[in-house]
């Protein structure tokens, strides 16, 4: 057996920004505009920037304060709400990044369409076996080890930044101030002004929460990191540099093109809209850079889904096949069986053209889950340790986080909250195996109303969304 090789500040930032720096960037303007006018998107963003960056500081002020709990977000799930809430938690997450990786496939093959249309919307036979190729070599990179895949990692996140940067350059020098400022607020002609303005700020909840996926990143590999201190820094680094990133690129292009002409782009929209600022050069850097792009982020993608589950088997809440380590201390099992799904999902393109937009939806809200227990173990933590200095900050910005989440999933809708109360529920048969298969009681008393309680939201749903 290999030693396991431990990773520094600058490859978990690297983590960090691949996995949040993924396929959304490139497709998030038209993803707004779709939903919100300028003004409500940039009151979106302030929105999410307090919200996601309240649990960056939460991950920051639980990684110092508890370094031992160091297999990822869901561990302070489980150390706080028992091992049922840890188990829903990693379940949740380790679904999302699934999920999302389908999304990545599609987009993927819809951007090597502009050069290669054979795979056309990246939604066709093609595009399945072209993102079925992509996904082993993938597999095939990460069982190799965590240092040479982090090194990769690192070089694509400066690679992909690059269209990015130049993206935001040419649009700050075209930005045309008549074209921001028509119907600022998207509420000409509307009879209920505000109302409208609500309706908009929903519709931008799980686009931004989408591109934010990642965030976690440092935390998910904090077992791994060379030194514990390194994961808050990441993390609060990691999250400011993306945010601004993501302000600049959805807001100024409202500045170059009209919402109606944003909202009928194809795939991905950032291309088109440097498209008429510089040419057909400009399509051909961002289509090439979300190639780039897409890569990396299905590597970080797949190592965050890969790893919640392996520690999720150390921990004894997923069967202990998903331990089972290669000679590069690689969790092969855990690899294989998360890329095994995201294989069998690619087939959902057959089946809707709306495969991106759906599944990065439903990978947002499936993900709600591990970041509200997040918030809710920052504030019991923080109010039954006094011994701790900054306790009434730390409060407040557990408090605040706890706010933002509420307000998520009230805004994502009832469809979304539905599907995400199922997959809980089916993912519960695998706590019940592996409870019972390590011959420990199944459920606290708690634990069981938790679990009763989410059978009857399940059953609910079912009917609901069988109609």
């Amino acid at each position: 057996m290999s030693e396991e090789k431990k990773i520094g500040v600058v490859p978990l930032i690297g983590l960090i920004i691949g996995a949040i720096v993924g396929a959304g960037i490139f497709n998030l303007m038209k993803e707004m505009a779709n939903t919100a006018s300028v003004g409500v998107t940039i009151l979106g963003w302030t929105i999410t920037g307090v919200g996601m960056g309240s649990l960056a500081l939460c991950m920051q002020n639980l990684s110092s304060k508890r370094p031992d709990l160091n297999a990822g977000i869901f561990s302070y799930a489980q150390e706080g709400f028992g091992d049922y809430m840890g188990f829903n938690s990693v379940w949740g997450y380790w679904v999302s990044v699934i999920i999302g990786n389908v999304a990545y496939g599609t987009l993927f093959f819809s951007a090597l369409s502009y050069f290669f249309p054979i795979f056309g919307n990246g939604q066709n036979i093609a595009s399945i076996i072209g993102a079925s190729v992509v996904l082993w070599i993938i597999n095939y990179l990460i069982i190799r080890g965590l240092d040479k895949v982090t090194l990769l990692n690192t070089i694509v996140m400066i690679a992909k930044l690059v269209p990015i940067i130049l993206f935001i350059i040419c649009v700050l020098f075209t930005f045309n101030n008549h074209i921001f400022f028509h119907d600022f607020w998207g509420i000409k002609g509307q009879s209920h002004p505000l109302d409208n303005i609500l309706v908009q700020l929903k519709g931008t909840v799980l686009s931004t929460v989408w591109v934010f996926i990642g965030v976690e990143g440092a935390v998910v590999f904090s077992g791994r990191a060379k030194h514990k201190n390194d994961v808050g820094k990441a993390t609060v680094l990691g999250f400011g540099a993306v945010a601004l990133i993501y302000a600049m690129v959805t807001v100024l292009s409202f500045g170059v093109m009209s919402r109606s002409q944003l909202q009928n782009l194809p795939n991905p929209a950032m291309g088109y809209v440097l498209e008429s600022i510089i040419g057909k050069p400009g399509a051909i850097i961002i289509n090439l850079g979300v190639i780039i792009t897409i890569f990396g982020a299905w590597i970080s993608n797949t190592l965050l889904a890969e790893e919640v589950a392996y520690q999720a088997g150390m921990r004894q809440l997923f069967p202990q096949i998903f331990t089972k380590e290669n000679k590069n201390k690689m969790p092969i099992s855990s690899t294989f069986i998360t890329n095994l799904l995201v294989q069998i999902l690619l087939l959902s393109f057959l089946f809707t053209d709306q495969a991106y937009s759906l599944l990065s939806k439903l990978s947002s809200a499936t993900i709600l889950l591990s970041y509200f227990c997040v918030a809710l173990y920052q504030l019991k933590f923080t109010w039954q340790n006094r011994q701790y200095n900054q306790r009434i900050k730390n409060l407040i910005i557990g408090a605040i986080s706890i706010l933002y989440f509420v307000w998520l999933i009230y805004a994502s809708g009832i469809f979304y909250f539905l599907l995400t109360v199922l997959c809980i529920f089916l993912g519960s048969g695998m706590f019940i195996y592996v409870k019972y298969h390590n011959k420990q009681k199944i459920f606290q008393v708690f634990e069981l109303v938790i679990f009763i309680g989410i059978a009857l939201i399940s059953i609910y749903s079912l009917f609901k969304l069988l109609k």
